[in-house]
């Protein structure tokens, strides 16, 4: 027994030497709730991302994604659509891990007071000290910290699609809540449009035992339903990369 366990030990050894590489640590998170820190660690991600020379948004898009400008086309779809037209002055973001999307939303619309609900305290702690966000304690499905009717946009990106449907929908109805008259409600989620035979044989066929729940599904209509019963009409959609797939980012706009 001692001798498989000096084997397995030696094993995983090997294998972060090898990803050590790369720039990159295998670690186990202790300071949150199986967030964005389990598979994108704050200190080797950010080491990374200095050694490539870019940001770590960018990064995280083109090395870790292999999806450069992933990030930068749904903001500018975002900017088609009008979503920062009406310049929106408190902004909340669910789960905004590295501040990839955060980052290039303060430069779409400055808004006064931009919250954060992220369950990894580096992250969280890096994002206060770069861009001077308001972190906002969480749970990992509730916006409780924040008063109705209170936020311009609410949006979350990355999120929904890593977490089980029952913290989605709890998430959802708070999106709604905090919403003021007239603000939107932007969040992507992996729905039917995502999921033809060819993309469930390539998430069937991807290596290793996936993140959780991740990739997670949700019906499409059921995300219409629920927000037209809280007074939220849906918008504008389209699709974004992700991984080896795709999500399908919604544009809500709550009712006066």
């Amino acid at each position: 027994m001692r001798a498989l366990d000096k084997g397995t030990a030696a094993v995983r050894s090997a294998v972060k030497r090898l990803i050590g590489r790369t720039g990159f640590d295998v670690v186990r998170s202790t300071n949150n709730r199986g967030g964005v820190d389990d598979f994108l660690p704050f200190e080797a991600t950010m080491r990374a991302a200095r050694a490539s020379g870019l940001s770590v948004g960018d990064h995280i898009d083109e090395v870790m994604n292999g999806t450069p400008g992933a990030t930068q086309s749904t903001v500018d779809e975002l900017r088609t659509l009008g979503v920062y037209a009406a310049k929106p002055d408190t902004v909340l973001e669910i789960g905004p891990g590295s501040g990839r999307y955060l980052e290039k939303t303060l430069k779409e619309c400055s808004p006064s007071r931009y919250e954060i609900y992220e369950t990894a305290a580096p992250w969280a702690a890096h994002l206060v000290d770069a861009f001077g966000v308001v972190a906002r304690p969480t749970e990992g499905s509730s916006l409780a910290p924040t008063p109705d009717g209170s936020v311009d946009l609410v949006q979350a990106h990355k999120v929904f699609n890593t977490v089980t449907f029952l913290c989605t929908a709890r998430y959802f109805l708070e999106m709604a809540r905090v919403t003021r008259p007239g603000g939107r409600i932007v969040f992507d989620v992996m729905t039917e449009t995502c999921l033809d035979p060819a993309a469930v044989h390539a998430w069937a066929a991807r290596g290793g035992a996936g993140h959780d729940s991740y990739p997670a599904a949700v019906p499409r209509q059921t995300c219409v339903d629920l927000f037209e019963s809280l007074g939220c009409a849906l918008e504008a959609s389209f699709l974004a990369p992700m991984g080896i797939g795709s999500t399908e980012v919604l544009v809500f706009a709550k009712g006066d």
